[in-house]
């Protein structure tokens, strides 16, 4: 758990000028927190091995210093940010954990049995798969949206969580726990967000159906639906007017930080979350889904 809950946490206005896609956490103002200097484990992912991708960063970021500190040994994906991939490794070899790195373009069909096979050959076996890597590009009307940007959400978004699923079952024994990042656009579409809202609205669907697809083998399926989080896909794929407004939309009036979505990642991946399957986290700063 993280021993911060009750310190201040950044409010909007930000000033943090756009960057290139996918981003930078170096480059972001104020720094986000993964939990480097708050999380504290205890454990209850001790022995386990864990898939995670989008690792760089942001939520994947905060997910993997909690599951090494938890003690998992963790397969770590990203797309081309080296620089924050290496920075999330140094943080679970610090917890004492392993790191295996490991650079992959999920758009790509191939890219998952590629990652399978990687955390197979390291570890032998798979407990826990997270998919959370995700594309995101607004557009202000449906002439904005190409064929192609259209195509690259549900790839790297939705087909890639599909494949990864497939692949890794076979590797997985009673117990094992898939956990999706869907988000609060599933419930609450964006229209400048349409494709990227569409497929987070896919991922709740198509997690509810493996729950009950993967209940005989005993492997649960669930979500997280984070709100607005304080990431790099914010600068990086939205225009300075939305970032430096961002969160203020929720009850609580901030984003939120990495840190904090990474609490339902631990309990869904642990046998705490035993008899939870098809279950969707919201974590919204007060704004209800329904």
């Amino acid at each position: 758990m993280s021993d911060s809950q009750n310190s201040p946490r950044p409010e909007p206005p930000f000033d943090t000028p756009a960057q290139a896609y996918p981003g930078d956490t170096a480059h972001m103002a104020p720094r986000p927190d993964h939990g480097e200097e708050s999380y504290r484990g205890s454990g209850r992912l001790a022995g386990k091995v864990a898939i995670i991708t989008g690792a760089d960063s942001g939520i994947g970021r905060a997910v993997a210093i909690a599951y090494a500190r938890e003690g998992a040994d963790l397969l770590l994906t990203y797309l081309d940010e080296h620089d924050d991939a290496a920075e999330t490794a140094r943080w679970v070899e610090r917890a004492g954990r392993k790191a295996v790195v490991l650079a992959a373009d999920l758009s790509r069909r191939e890219a998952a049995r590629e990652i399978v096979d990687k955390a197979v050959e390291a570890f032998g076996r798979i407990d826990v798969l997270v998919n959370n890597a995700a594309y995101q590009k607004c557009a202000d009307s449906i002439d904005e949206i190409s064929e192609d940007d259209w195509e690259h959400h549900f790839a790297v978004n939705v087909h890639a969580m599909f494949y990864l699923v497939k692949a890794s079952v076979p590797h997985m024994k009673p117990g094992g726990a898939i956990v999706n990042t869907a988000s609060m656009n599933a419930k609450m579409p964006v229209p400048r967000q349409i494709a990227y809202s569409g497929t987070k609205a896919a991922i709740t669907n198509i997690t509810a159906n493996l729950a009950r697809l993967l209940a005989d083998k005993q492997i649960r399926v669930n979500a997280v639906l984070p709100g607005p989080i304080w990431t790099p896909l914010i600068p990086a794929t939205m225009n300075e007017e939305e970032v430096s407004k961002f969160g203020s939309q929720v009850p609580m009036k901030r984003p939120g930080q990495p840190v904090e979505v990474a609490p339902p990642f631990v309990m869904l991946a642990s046998d705490e979350g035993s008899y939870m399957s098809g279950t969707m986290i919201a974590v919204t700063g007060g704004a209800g889904l329904l």
